[in-house]
């Protein structure tokens, strides 16, 4: 029996250390390898032959102590070392790190599978992939690049492919306003001749009056059914883009009015006080003598001119002409800038301020925002003032948004914030007035240009005209057991039957850890230890080889003497 024990655990021995070897040689091969974990055998005993189990002290008696002996040794575990290697910089912005507990979810072809292995790169489908192509998983966003976080998603990351644009939300205007210039009383005031009505016995024309019934001269009508009229006069100096309106059956002179109204942007109403000359408001009517009168707003940049040519039927002359009687007045200044819709397509808008009031304590400007973009056939948009204290401080502007009509675009209806509180109230009679666009937030269309991963895990997306989105978010799965995972080859773990599930986390919280991106995590794989446990392992398997061979010698001297 002793020597058959002897035998026997000493060929348990053996296999115990290859075991161990087997462990340690695979340990030093992925020493190399990213985001590899390293394990360790654990031995136990095996059941002992007792021999005797003692005995107790008596009054003669010191008592005796069990024999036993060994029947060898066990594998009790190979256990995997989850510490954290050692993270070092990389060239990818694609390769992540977790500092922390947590693993990487991919997408196998074998389901998902979880590994802390970060070396990852972006495939001919813009996904994010491992090296053995299996897919990258975490949230994705929805049209407005906001995180979906319903269900888990391959990470897309479309460089060069994905374009986007950003409506403008914000303006913000600079400048300054001279408080001291002349206020701003009267605007341009022009008049056409009296003009007949053909089809109410030629007399004066009225809004109601059939625009084809309008003469300058008995016999000649001005307009002609189904022919597009343009109008291009100037304003402040200088050209105003055209707006065109074609002459149907039911078009009346209240409508050319309407037109010439809209094309110079004269805004009324709003608290814009009456002309001082004509004691009515800004506009284009039909006086009682059948003339069109033109009132435009006060200011000096937006004084009007109109000449022959400036309204044309079919690109050909209309022969009518307007007579200057007023020029407009009042200290002022202009600046035009560009916003963008949703679509970043770029509206032009344009921006004056005209003095309106003065007491010793405050100065009020009038300002006016005109743009030929605006879709809804009317250049002006809006009209409001600006208040400064006795220091040239603003106290208050309002309103202080505006909208801009996109209806004959897909883009969205424009509603935008203007902050006009950087204006000062202060200049001198050199420098005049002047305004200027100091910032907006949006943009025209860009394309994905490159990406930043921050330690969340959320995917920021910069476009080439410098917006940033939000792409998706890399997620990360805890167990409560991380040694009951099952390894499934390509430095990735299968969830198994002692690990528990996979509980699906977001970097940063619940000790999963935090990522950074453009970095790797290293094999934990200490080799000098290991290369010292190999020894160790190999001198151990030669002990155990050497107790056989010695079994082997006493067996054959027995069977010497048998004979």
């Amino acid at each position: 029996m002793g020597l058959t024990s002897a035998l026997n655990t000493s060929l348990g021995g053996l296999a115990l250390n290859e075991t161990s070897i087997d462990v340690l040689g695979n340990n030093i091969a992925n020493a190399g390898t990213n985001g590899f974990k390293a394990s360790n055998v654990l031995f136990t005993t095996q059941l002992s032959r007792t021999l005797s189990v003692g005995s107790r002290p008596t009054t003669s008696n010191g008592g005796t102590n069990p024999r036993q002996i060994g029947l060898g040794a066990l594998s009790a575990s190979i256990r995997k070392d989850f510490t954290q290697g050692s993270v070092t910089n990389s060239t990818s912005p694609s390769d992540l790190a977790i500092q922390g507990e947590g693993f990487f979810i991919l997408d196998s072809p074998d389901g998902q599978v979880y590994s802390r292995n970060g070396n990852f790169e972006l495939n001919s489908q813009s996904l994010l992939t491992n090296q053995s192509g299996f897919k990258v998983q975490g949230y994705g966003v929805d049209e407005d690049f906001n995180l979906v976080t319903t269900t888990l998603t391959d990470i897309e990351v479309p460089l060069g492919d994905l374009n986007v644009a950003q409506a403008t939300k914000n303006v913000e205007i600079g400048g300054a306003l001279l408080p001291t210039g002349t206020l701003g009383t009267l605007g341009s005031v022009l008049t056409s001749p009296a003009l007949t009505d053909a089809g109410n016995a030629n007399a004066a024309i009225t809004g109601a009056t059939l625009l084809t019934d309008v003469e300058e001269s008995i016999g000649t009508p001005l307009f002609t059914l189904g022919e597009t009229l343009s109008f291009t006069p100037s304003k402040g100096g200088r050209s105003l883009d055209p707006l065109t309106l074609t002459v149907g059956a039911g078009t009346t002179a209240a409508d050319l009015a309407t037109f010439m109204d809209q094309t110079l942007g004269i805004q009324n109403g709003s608290g814009i006080p009456n002309d001082g000359g004509t004691g009515t408001q800004p506009g284009v009517t039909i006086t009682a003598g059948g003339e069109f009168q033109i009132v435009g707003n006060s200011g000096t940049v937006n004084g009007i001119s109109i000449t022959i040519g400036n309204l044309t039927s079919n690109g050909a002359t209309v022969p009518v002409s307007f007579t200057k009687s007023q020029q407009a007045n009042g200290e002022s200044a202009i600046t035009d800038f560009v916003i963008f819709d949703s679509l970043g397509e770029p509206v032009t808008m344009k921006m004056t301020s005209v003095l309106e009031s003065r007491t010793s304590n405050n100065t009020v400007f009038r300002y006016f925002l005109e743009s030929a973009d605006d879709d809804d056939g009317d250049v002006a948009v809006s009209t409001g003032t600006i208040t400064f204290d006795s220091k040239g401080v603003v106290t208050n502007f309002t309103p202080n948004t505006f909208a801009v009509s996109r209806v004959s675009s897909a883009a969205d209806e424009m509603d935008v914030t203007i902050d006009l509180s950087n204006i000062s109230g202060i200049s001198s009679q050199s420098a005049g007035s002047t305004l200027k666009l100091t910032s907006q937030d949006g943009s025209d269309p860009g394309t994905l240009s490159s990406f930043v991963i921050d330690e969340t895990g959320i995917i920021n997306g910069v476009f080439d005209n410098g917006i940033i989105r939000t792409l998706g978010q890399v997620t990360m799965a805890r167990f409560a057991n991380p040694q009951g995972l099952l390894e499934a080859g390509n430095s990735a773990f299968q969830e198994g039957v002692s690990s528990g599930p996979p509980f699906l986390v977001t970097p940063g919280n619940f000790g999963a850890g935090t990522i950074r991106a453009g970095s790797i995590e290293l094999s934990n794989t200490d080799v000098g230890r290991n290369l010292v446990d190999l020894i160790v392992a190999s001198t151990n398997y030669r002990g155990n080889a050497r107790v056989i061979s010695s079994v082997q010698q006493l067996v054959d001297e027995l069977l010497v003497l048998g004979r």
